[in-house]
């Protein structure tokens, strides 16, 4: 598919809808002049980059994609087993320029074929969002060395592939953003998924190396580690009425996130103005990690809860 730009080939940052509604509150109270409201827009805008995003075909990946598109950006979406093609079609649709882009990360050269192909069609991506992932869950001892493999090529091989590839470019224009998806298993274990944790913990920790290594050349590693969140691979957990219900106690928001309350921050690491975050790794979970123990059938089965789950198939 080839990008479609409007008239101008450039966005009006006016258009995103957080600045939308900022204008609107401001300029209803009277809080702050429009040249002012101006200008904090223009910190916020993403006009002029280049956005490549993994896994954007659907869930996280595509509200993370529509955000960086509407803050200005143009947007490489990238599609694992199949291409991102109805993600780029409903930016397109709006006037947003973007492509869509097909290559399997689970093999050693999908994550170089993906970054070439980008580059070709679109150019050096100027804001890296490494977020396809996949889940595989079994017992420890009867995971298979294949399976483990397979998450671990895609979850934090490919992540490490597209970091190095993106930021020998972003390097040597001494600027670039790159986000990372990690998980709150990066910071929990889980329950039979230890190749995801395992690999979400690397994530992390990757994060934080590259980091220490390109700070000082103006390049900013970030990563966002969400909790449970409303995807394809959460929807066993989601149709199970008792595992639902758990979750959802254990969860201080009291509900599951939806895709759009993690593009937010996706775009604010984006911005090449936030110069000083480096190497973070905080994520949207409702407040899981910092609500630990937090409602009476959590804080009274804990780890039972989980088994009860993990024995359906069902645990993250």
């Amino acid at each position: 598919m080839s990008s479609v730009d409007n008239e101008s080939g450039k966005r009006d940052s006016g258009n995103c809808r957080n600045c939308l509604a900022v204008w609107r509150y401001n300029v209803l109270y009277s809080e702050i002049s429009e040249s002012e409201l101006m200008s904090i827009l223009k910190r916020f805008s993403l006009d002029g980059e280049l956005a490549l995003v993994t896994g954007a075909a659907s869930g996280l990946g595509a509200a993370i994609a529509t955000a960086l598109a509407e803050a200005g950006a143009r947007v490489a979406c990238h599609g694992n087993r199949r291409p991102a093609v109805g993600t780029v079609e409903a930016l397109q649709s709006r006037g947003y320029p973007a492509q869509a882009f097909q290559a399997d990360l689970g093999t050693e050269d999908g994550a170089a074929n993906l970054y070439d192909a980008v580059a070709e069609a679109m150019g050096q991506p100027s804001i890296l969002v490494n977020n396809a992932g996949t889940i595989y869950r079994e017992q420890a001892e009867d995971f298979p060395l294949a399976n483990w493999q397979t998450v671990l090529q895609v979850n934090l091989t490919s992540v490490f592939q597209l970091c190095q590839l993106a930021g020998r470019s972003m390097l040597e224009n001494q600027r670039g953003k790159i986000i990372n998806i990690a998980s709150l298993l990066s910071f929990q274990g889980g329950i039979r998924v230890p190749a995801y944790s395992a690999s979400k913990g690397g994530v992390a920790q990757l994060t934080k190396a590259l980091a220490n290594e390109w700070a000082g050349r103006n390049v900013q590693v970030n990563a966002i580690a969400p909790g449970y969140f409303r995807t394809t691979n959460t929807e066993k957990l989601q149709q199970d009425e008792t595992r639902n219900r758990q979750i959802l106690e254990r969860i201080p928001a009291g509900r599951w996130g939806d895709p759009e309350d993690l593009a937010g921050a996706a775009g604010f690491f984006g911005v090449q103005g936030k110069k000083y975050w480096d190497g973070e790794g905080g994520g949207g979970d409702g407040g899981w990690v910092g609500g630990e123990g937090f409602g009476s059938a959590a804080a009274q089965n804990g780890r039972e809860t989980e088994e009860e789950g993990a024995r359906k198939g069902y645990s993250h």
